[in-house]
């Protein structure tokens, strides 16, 4: 065996797949490296969910034609040059392995200029290698254009996910640089469509409000806690505007973006008994401690970190949110915010004199007498071409005499559409045997061997699941197209989700489609769902919690899991039985199920009492 030295083009390449994962990675290393630059706005511009281009142009300070062309260089960094600097790193990036990652693996091209130079230099590298380096004309900072990405590693490339998946994770990293630096402004652009523009916002809650709308914005609380070890800041959300999905939940230490379930748990953890089993509320958290209390350089792409008195800081976050949900009072807020309303116009004392009005004369029929000619006026009354008499003038009908079958003013007509009223109330008419419905949650009806008790909820939920699968496996399933669509705010990321999985939901029977960058437009449901607008935006949660899922499981295994989880939601949401005839379907169609005894997750859909243990109560 030869043991030899890799090239280093090849040992970028190697290094590349730790840092330079997907597109997203590619935009993150450069947005920070922007953010590090002293930038004050950074734009994105991205095309094909960055597989074909992703273009980063900051005003920062920018660099020297010599340091343009080091920086490509594997570990060549400004942020440390003394094993002493690791322990006070304050910036990003500070290893110098991202930009010649990225070189490796795409054709980059660098513009730069610093204030102090009157033109700036443009440097090509790809595949490592440095292919020119000419002078041109630049403003003020680095403007990075990565084209190709992975072209030279085919089998990287092929794993990609779709372009709505990909483009999702590229919002996820800019969201949180953006969430970072309020106080810089940020463009986000996709196939030339302005995804984010954000301007520097006053605060931290503006930034927020900017990002993912006034609803998110206006539901959260100040939380503030500093000690010796760790001080605290940002926002949590109100118990009651929290949601199945784990969307709007952020860590920052130090300015830097982090995940920690550990945190997480303490969150978690405030929060107990305030908010539905499944639920969790969004949050913004952000630490800052001294730099050496805190690893960052545990991770290639540094979202993880290890602090030294992890523990000392859970019991803080925990005492603080809990200090925050314990002084607020979250009871149901009233919006004074008028804007946009319509003004009400204020009338001169001489309106009346210009504009003169007059009550409305009634008139009456004294002659009328509701026992005569059916309950209907005399032809005489001028109430007569109220109700379809004709205008003009007609004669009564003698004895024998028989009206035309579609005269418009003839009694019989009246009588003929008067005998089809009954069809208006058929489904009133009750059940050969009686059904009764209690608490809205039960249906009670007597069977040969007893009582019969059926769960509304899991009836329902073992109805809607057989529906679900049969649409999974046939494509197709009945729409309830809504009176009036219901807009809901749900943020980019998550319409990308529901573009990402529109055909599923069309072949479910969602008629669901984006609304804008950051809103989707319900025009239908599934038969069977509610179509109440409050029931509708309950329902839009749940589906992005459920889209969410990692499905990576067998299509049978898949279908069903999916199947399952929808009709759990539709089940949550039904609207409440009002008659004994819908009891009596809701048992029929159960009963047409394969299995109409359990759910599909096992649980029991009815209870029989048999008559002997009633007797024994007595």
């Amino acid at each position: 065996m030869d043991i030899r030295i890799l090239p280093s083009n090849l040992a970028n390449m190697i290094a590349a797949g730790e840092v330079v994962q997907r597109p997203a990675s590619v935009v993150k290393e450069l947005m920070e490296n922007a953010v590090d630059a002293g930038a004050g706005h950074v734009s994105v511009l991205v095309r094909d969910a960055g597989k074909t281009l992703i273009q980063v142009i900051d005003d920062g300070c920018g660099m020297s034609p010599d340091d343009a062309v080091v920086c490509f260089e594997r570990h060549a960094t400004s942020k440390i040059a003394t094993p002493e600097d690791l322990a006070g790193i304050v910036t990003f990036g500070f290893r110098g392995e991202a930009l010649a990652s990225i070189a490796a693996v795409s054709e980059v091209t660098l513009r730069t200029r610093r204030e102090e130079d009157e033109v700036g230099c443009e440097v090509v590298f790809a595949d490592s290698k440095h292919v020119s380096t000419s002078v041109t004309t630049a403003p003020r900072g680095a403007n990075f254009a990565v084209r190709n990405l992975f072209y030279n590693v085919p089998a990287r490339r092929k794993f990609l996910k779709s372009d709505n998946v990909e483009f999702k994770h590229i919002v996820s990293e800019f969201t949180h640089v953006a969430l970072s630096r309020y106080e810089m402004g940020f463009d986000l652009v996709h196939n030339d469509r302005e995804i984010y523009v954000l301007k520097p916002a006053k605060s931290l809650k503006f930034r927020i409000q900017d990002m993912f709308g006034k609803g998110v914005a206006q539901n959260l609380a100040d939380i503030s806690a500093e000690t010796s070890v760790v001080k605290v800041y940002g926002y949590v959300a109100r118990p009651d505007s929290s949601t199945k999905s784990q969307t709007n939940q952020f860590f920052f230490i130090n300015g830097r973006y982090f995940r920690s379930p550990y945190f997480h748990k303490a969150v978690m953890r405030a929060y107990e008994k305030l908010v539905p089993e499944g639920s969790s509320p969004s949050y913004f958290i952000y630490l800052e401690t001294e730099p050496g209390a805190v690893d960052v350089n545990i991770s290639p792409t540094k979202t993880e970190v290890k602090f030294e008195d992890d523990s000392v800081i859970f019991q803080i976050l925990y005492a603080c949110i809990k200090e925050t949900l314990g002084k607020n009072s979250f009871g149901d807020s009233i919006d004074f915010d008028v804007e946009g309303t319509p003004d009400i116009p204020v009338f001169g004392k001489n309106f009346d004199d210009l504009y003169p009005s007059s009550e409305p004369q009634f008139g009456t029929d004294p002659s009328f007498n509701p026992f005569d000619n059916d309950g209907f006026p005399s032809e005489e009354s001028h109430f007569s071409n109220f109700i379809g008499y004709g205008t003009g003038p007609s004669v009564p009908p003698r004895d024998g005499d028989v009206p035309a079958a579609h005269s418009p003013g003839s009694p019989s007509s009246f009588v003929d559409r008067r005998e089809d009223y009954g069809k208006l109330f058929e489904d009133r008419i009750l059940p050969s045997r009686t059904v009764l419905i209690l608490q809205g949650k039960y249906i009670l009806t007597a069977v040969k061997s007893g009582l019969l008790v059926v769960s509304i909820r899991k009836a329902t939920e073992r109805i809607l699941f057989e529906r679900f699968l049969d649409a999974c496996s046939k494509n197709g399933h009945v729409t309830q197209t809504s009176l009036f669509p219901v807009t809901v705010q749900v943020g980019v990321e998550n319409v990308l989700l529901f573009k990402e999985h529109s055909a599923l939901l069309s072949s479910l029977g969602f008629d669901i489609s984006p609304f804008g960058n950051d809103t989707v437009v319900v025009n239908g449901v599934p038969e069977g769902y509610s179509a109440e607008p409050g029931k509708m935006q309950a329902m839009v949660t749940d589906l992005i919690s459920v889209l969410s899922d990692d499905r990576s499981l067998l299509p049978g295994m898949m279908a069903s899991s999916v199947a399952e989880k929808f009709a759990k939601i539709g089940a949550a949401g039904r609207d409440a039985l009002t008659s004994p005839v819908e009891a009596q379907r809701l048992i029929d169609t159960l009963f047409a199920c394969s299995n109409a005894e359990f759910t599909s997750s096992g649980h029991r859909t009815m209870v029989i009492m048999p008559i002997e243990d009633i007797d024994k109560r007595f």
